[in-house]
């Protein structure tokens, strides 16, 4: 299996390229998706950015999706959450998320507290393997576009797998319009 002109394996196969709590996810995977569907490859850490990744590697933007880490408040309680949309895209933090999370403010989560809470390093941030009492918050685009590609708890591989996968982890909750057009710069 490829992932646009990189050769890839199942995660399983190769826990060292993947986030600890990534590996251990898919340990735990129970998903209707077999877990050899699941598949990472190595890539230069330095191309971990979404469009450097999707133009060296030949993956199209409408394929690879993000994962962002939001910081809610509420009545003095603060929760982190996590927002997966398509790269064509953008979260819609300030409205659905905020909303579906009964959030009174929010936030994208500091860089600095993004990687504590998450255990894995910015720009690798994935849905799978965060912390269990996370909400997870996935655009419907993602679950229907067939294989996409994510972040994979480190910065020098991704995964691919198909979206349908995602809305089956745990704190699911797959939404529509989650993902917001991007606006073209003029």
């Amino acid at each position: 299996m490829t992932i646009g002109t990189l050769e890839a394996q199942p995660v399983r196969e190769r826990p060292d390229l993947v986030a600890p709590s990534v590996s251990a996810a898919i340990a735990a995977w129970r998903g209707s998706v077999p877990v050899d569907d699941v598949v990472v490859a190595e890539i230069d850490p330095g191309l971990a950015d979404t469009a450097a990744f999707c133009e060296r590697y030949g993956v199209r933007m409408d394929r690879s999706a993000n994962c962002v880490v939001l910081a809610a408040r509420r009545e003095g309680r603060s929760w982190f959450a996590a927002c997966l949309v398509l790269a064509t895209t953008r979260a819609d933090v300030n409205g659905l998320a905020k909303r579906q999370l009964g959030a009174s403010k929010i936030s994208f989560a500091a860089m600095d507290a993004a990687t504590t809470a998450s255990a894995m390093e910015y720009g690798g941030i994935t849905p799978i393997g965060l912390p269990a009492d996370w909400p997870i918050l996935i655009d419907d685009a993602v679950v229907a576009a067939g294989r996409v590609v994510i972040g994979s708890g480190v910065r020098r591989s991704k995964i691919s797998l198909p979206g349908a996968a995602l809305a089956e982890l745990p704190n699911v909750m797959v939404l529509s319009g989650l993902g917001r057009a991007v606006a073209a710069e003029s």
